[in-house]
């Protein structure tokens, strides 16, 4: 399984703002008190600041292992200009139990500033957004982002830093697939596992899958197995999990974000595919985006 075909999630918690035009337009200025919407109006925007760009972070996750990583400028260049059109605006990755995978809106802005991705979005006047509208004007949500990585550098040795005092493996993001990017509740919740404090949302998004389809999850489970074992990374427990252990169920009690086993998903799901004999590897790695969800593979660059 290459690190292009592994459904990824990141979070930041830099909160997701609803901003008066004229207030985004300051570039990277925050609003001032009197310029924060309280209702929806036209002049509104959301602003999504998702990804920030040079800074160490630690992913400490049942499903990716553990190791530090960084996304640097450039990642998001090629996806924004090839398939930036195609980019999904939803609230908690589509899996929020009374709004689904209903768009918030479409990006008037997408694209790469000095510090990070940057997207401005006018939020349809629909009766979701505007329950959204009183938690995004008090900031309490932060912004994540769906992708592939495309192209990476890996340090598996590394010197132990001020950064990277345990000498952790330490991956560069070179390039990004941006398929989905939004408000999210939990990357402002104590309740989040140390993975989602350190940005990492993929443990959050298999626990969702997890309680939908078991088997898809299993599926997803191989994968980033896959995943460990090439790049030599260990789980939190040191364990590497299995596709017939449940990684959240067997974390410390507390760990897990509060009633994410109990919401159901929407979001689309990733590709039931068991490995048949007599397919080469190449095959099989066709097979499987043959599988997965529509939107991740539709005119996909």
């Amino acid at each position: 399984m290459k690190s292009r075909d592994l459904i990824t999630v990141r979070a930041l918690t830099a909160p997701a703002a609803l901003l008066s035009r004229a207030a985004a337009a300051r570039a990277d200025a925050p609003a001032e008190p009197d310029d924060e919407p309280t209702t929806l109006q036209a002049d509104n925007v959301m602003v999504l600041r998702f990804s920030a760009f040079g800074a160490w972070y630690e992913i400490n996750s049942w499903y990716e292992g553990r190791f530090l990583e960084r996304v640097l400028p450039g990642a998001f260049t090629k996806t924004i200009a090839e398939r930036g059109d195609r980019v999904k605006i939803l609230f908690n990755h589509g899996m929020d139990f009374f709004i689904g995978d209903k768009i918030l809106g479409v990006p008037e802005v997408l694209e790469e500033r000095s510090d990070g991705a940057y997207a401005e979005v006018p939020m349809l006047d629909t009766s979701y957004n505007r329950d959204l509208i009183p938690g995004l004007a008090a900031k309490g949500y932060g912004s994540s982002f769906m992708f592939n990585v495309l192209d990476e550098l890996w340090n598996y040795e590394p010197e132990p830093s001020e950064y990277n005092p345990e000498g952790l493996p330490e991956r560069s993001v070179l390039q990004v697939r941006l398929f989905e990017c939004g408000p999210v509740t939990w990357p402002a919740s104590h309740a989040a596992t140390a993975g989602l404090r350190s940005l990492g949302m993929t443990d959050w998004y298999g626990e969702q899958l997890r309680s939908r389809d078991r088997d898809r999850h299993e599926v997803l489970v191989r994968s980033f197995t896959d995943f460990r074992d090439k790049h030599g990374l260990r789980t939190p427990g040191g364990e590497a999990a299995r596709a017939d252990v449940d990684p959240v169920r067997d974390e410390p009690s507390g760990t897990a974000p509060q009633g994410a086993a109990d919401s159901p998903t929407d979001a689309p799901d990733t590709p039931v595919v068991h490995h048949a004999s007599g397919l080469t590897p190449s095959q099989r790695d066709a097979h499987l985006r043959a599988q997965r969800y529509p939107f991740l593979i539709k005119e996909a660059s």
